[in-house]
């Protein structure tokens, strides 16, 4: 579990600015060094040094004072008050603190010389509680007393009289049994080896080369090279050429489930050039396509640089941008694929994530909740350290406390690309430490309390039910009662297998689309899956002729009793849906029970449940004439009625084409 209650020592923390006397403010910034960044918890402390998640105020060394009041939602009794002084400390002679009525209280001054520390967490122990109620805290500086900039993280009060002292939001679970393990000299080389991309199953990784000598164009920029994991082991990484590479710095950012899509960074046009955006090449039996523009309505973004992430049900883009609401130069935004295959416009992505510095290098974990990403705006451990941080709601904008990855993954530096197969056993990320060269890429087991939700990969082909020979088709995966978690992939015999990742705790069915004929219909049952999964299930295209014959396996009725359980409706209406591209097929349907119980009730019950079946189509707008039906009983049993889960089988409705 994460220790996200790591600041609950009784400390409650401003919560909204009522006054300030000024701020430094960046022109064309947003809320860089802004009064507002003394809200909430510590953003730099433990470690100290200039934020831009800090409050500054506007004039450094100001003769005259400067000052700012917050106010906090609960109103108490103090008996300490905490103020991360992240930067040129030593700068507050007066902390006043304002009760229920509004009337003010000189609750502390400094007279003495500051210290010459960079920074520090001052604890205010008052000799007893405050005797009323404190509601608001102005503190007074004098930005003089410290030569340089001087900043304020963030102000608390507590009921504690035991010194708060900042902690970096760590998992409790330590990595403390596992290292940094290189991935050897066949992918990595003296040169940069940066922004991993793992794919689902963890057999291909794909990564950016920069200044190798076997890059394309006479730069040398960043090229994509890719590796295989064959026989438990990495084989020497290849130069994925072009269309992908160009003379321009070239990178990719996620990979399909199936491994045949690859998102790119950047808009490849014919001449060359490269402009601001995404793309995403395909892979067919002649190898990658021209990359591709992937379309982002109201795509603005002021940033040179950017990242972006594919969600695993390729329906979600996490992207780093400076937009106009952006808290600082880059935040993280969401967008999602639309019907017209155009994607939304991004969504800040909230405050808990962003903050006035830089977020990047997102990646979103196959179980589509929990976001991976590098900043300094949250307590870190170096320059730059990578989180992760869990949705909480189908809003996107909502999330839970970032969670810093510890001092195995973090390190005194930069760091950040973190990936994840669907597997979860292991992360592979960019590090400087015992490498080739330059940067390198690594693996590392992961501990539980950082994994994302264990998912499912499902794979197989689709088949020709009468030749069992493959055919290409679209396939489908839906979640029964939700359209939320749907994903629909194309299928190619020629390159080879579907792959879609799936959710856990859930009932899903899969069937395949295609002109002239009819999908017999896969449940994959995982409600009571609790680890990752790989399932491999072949799906079935039934010819629409005259003598073919199918089971509807999922249309089910309560039990000893012909009323169909909403379950069955999207098979239903599947077959509704054939029968009114195709006017003139006329369908026969049978009804099967076991042979539990009196042979009449059987065969009347069997007859009930065909007759509802054909009143369910009937309803949605075929024709009675088109559907005959017979009621068997247990009389034609497929499976032994000795155990009640083949008794279960023998349950069925059955159809045959009779005209197509």
């Amino acid at each position: 579990m994460f220790n996200s209650n790591v600041y609950a020592q009784k400390m409650q923390w401003a919560t909204k600015v009522v006054g300030f006397s000024s701020q430094f403010s960046i022109p064309n910034q947003a809320s860089e060094y802004a009064a507002i960044q003394v809200l909430g918890i510590p953003s730099k402390l433990p470690a100290f040094g200039a934020s831009l998640c800090a409050w500054q105020p506007a004039v450094i060394d100001n003769k005259n004072d400067d000052w700012i009041t917050v106010s906090f939602d609960t109103l108490m009794s103090v008996r300490q008050i905490a103020v991360a002084e992240n930067f040129g400390q030593g700068c507050i002679i007066h902390i006043y603190a304002y009760d229920e009525k509004g009337k003010e209280h000189l609750v502390f001054s400094e007279n003495g010389n500051p210290s010459k520390e960079v920074g520090r967490m001052l604890n205010i122990i008052l000799d007893r509680p405050t005797p009323f109620l404190v509601k608001e805290l102005k503190l007074v500086l004098n930005t003089g007393r410290v030569k340089g900039n001087n900043q304020i993280d963030a102000i608390g009060i507590s009921t504690d009289a035991i010194p708060f002292q900042a902690k970096i939001n760590t998992s409790e679970t330590e990595l403390k049994a596992t290292i940094k393990e290189n991935l050897g000299k066949f992918v990595n080389s003296k040169t940069h080896d940066v922004a991993p991309v793992i794919s689902p199953d963890g057999k291909n990784i794909y990564f950016t080369r920069w200044d190798h000598p076997d890059n394309l164009g006479k730069d040398k920029k960043q090229d994509i090279w890719s590796s295989q994991f064959v026989n438990e082991q990495w084989q020497p990484a290849t130069n994925l050429g072009k269309p992908i590479n160009n003379d321009d710095n070239n990178a990719a950012c996620s990979i399909s489930a199936d491994g045949r899509t690859l998102f790119l960074i950047n808009i490849y046009n014919k001449d060359g050039s490269m402009d601001k955006g995404m793309s995403i090449s395909r892979k067919g039996p002649n190898g990658w396509s021209f990359p591709k523009q992937m379309k982002i309505k109201n795509y603005v973004n002021y940033s040179p640089y950017t990242e972006f992430a594919i969600g695993g049900n390729g329906k979600v883009l996490i992207m780093t941008a400076h937009r106009r609401d952006t808290r600082g130069t880059k935040d993280l935004y969401v967008s999602f694929l639309q019907a017209d295959s155009v994607w939304s416009e991004p969504k800040n992505m909230g405050n808990t994530i962003n903050t006035a510095e830089d977020e990047f290098t997102p990646f979103l974990a196959s179980d589509n909740k929990s976001l991976y990403f590098s900043t300094k705006g949250h307590a870190g451990y170096g320059e730059n350290d990578i989180f992760v941080s869990r949705r909480l709601d189908e809003s996107w904008t909502n999330w839970s406390v970032p969670v810093n990855l510890g001092p195995t993954i973090n390190s005194a530096g930069w760091d950040g690309y973190f990936t994840i197969p669907a597997s979860s056993d292991f992360a592979y990320l960019c590090s400087q430490n015992e490498s080739f060269g330059l940067e390198d890429i690594f693996r590392i087991k992961l501990p539980e309390a950082t994994k994302p939700e264990p998912v499912a990969i499902i794979s197989g082909s689709v088949l020709n039910s009468v030749t069992l020979k493959p055919m290409p088709a679209m396939v489908f995966g839906n979640a029964i009662g939700e359209k939320s978690d749907s994903i629909k992939i194309d299928y190619s015999p020629l390159t080879g297998e579907f792959k879609m990742i799936l959710p856990l705790k859930k009932k899903f069915v899969l069937y395949a689309k295609q002109n002239g004929f009819l999908s017999i219909n896969e449940s994959i049952d995982l409600l009571k899956e609790t680890k990752y999964r790989e399932i491999k299930r072949n799906l079935l295209l039934m010819p629409i002729q005259a003598g073919q014959k199918a089971q509807l396996k999922e249309v089910v009725f309560q039990q000893s009793s012909y009323e169909l359980l909403p379950a069955s409706y999207l098979e239903l209406d599947k077959m509704v849906e054939m029968m009114k591209e195709n006017m003139t097929i006329e369908i026969h349907l049978d009804g099967h029970t076991d042979n539990q119980g009196d042979w009449n009730e059987n065969i009347k019950l069997s007859e009930n449940r065909v007759n509802e079946v054909k009143k369910y189509m009937v309803g949605k707008g075929i024709n009675a004439r088109r559907i005959t039906t017979k009621a068997w009983g247990g009389s034609k049993a497929l499976f032994s009625n000795e155990s009640e889960a083949t008794r279960m089988k023998n349950r069925r409705v059955e159809f045959t084409i009779k005209k197509s």
